[in-house]
C-alpha cells in the first residue's frame, strides 16, 4: 500500500506504482483526492478519503477524480457530526453512483460521534454503504501509538 501523508506530493508516485504492478504486485494507494489521480494505472486500487466539512479540509477535494476511479476503488468518509455525515450522502447519492456500496466506507472520529449513532443514521436512510469502525482505537488506548 503506498501511503503516508499525501503519496501523490512526491512526483514519482505514479511510476513507483507502475513499476510496482509491472513486477505483478497488488498495489493500493491511500489518497485524500487533492492532487489528481488522473495518470494512475487503472489497475492500481485506489483508496479515497473524500474530506468532510468538519475536518476544514472539505475544499481540497479535486472533483475531476471522480472521473478516474473504477468499480474496484474505495472511497471513505470520516463522519465527526451530522453535517459531515449529510455532506457524505450526498456526495455519495450525486457524484458516486459507478462506485459499487461495498466499497464506500463511512467511519464515525473517534470520541465525537458514536458509532451507534452513525449506525442509526445509515439505517434510517437505508444508505448503501458500510459502517468502518477504527478498531485499534476500540481494543486499546486511543492516544496508544504503533498498534
Amino acid at each position: 500500500e503506498v501511503t503516508g501523508g499525501e503519496p501523490l506530493m512526491q512526483d514519482n508516485t505514479p511510476d513507483l506504482i507502475a513499476l510496482l504492478l509491472k513486477e505483478n504486485y497488488q498495489v493500493l494507494l491511500e489518497t485524500n483526492g487533492s492532487k489528481s489521480i488522473r495518470n494512475i494505472d487503472s489497475n492500481c486500487i485506489k483508496i479515497v478519503d473524500i474530506k468532510c466539512p468538519s475536518s476544514n479540509e472539505s475544499h481540497s477535494f479535486l472533483l475531476e477524480n471522480i472521473d478516474f476511479l473504477t468499480q474496484k476503488d474505495e472511497i471513505k468518509f470520516v463522519i465527526g457530526s451530522q453535517k459531515d455525515y449529510e455532506f457524505a450522502t450526498s456526495f455519495i447519492k450525486n457524484k458516486l453512483s459507478k462506485i459499487s456500496s461495498n466499497n464506500i466506507h463511512l467511519s464515525p472520529v473517534f470520541g465525537q460521534i458514536s458509532s451507534a449513532t452513525l449506525a442509526a443514521w445509515m439505517l434510517e436512510d437505508n444508505l448503501s454503504a458500510r459502517l468502518s469502525l477504527q478498531q485499534h482505537k476500540i481494543m486499546w488506548d486511543p492516544d496508544k501509538r504503533g498498534v
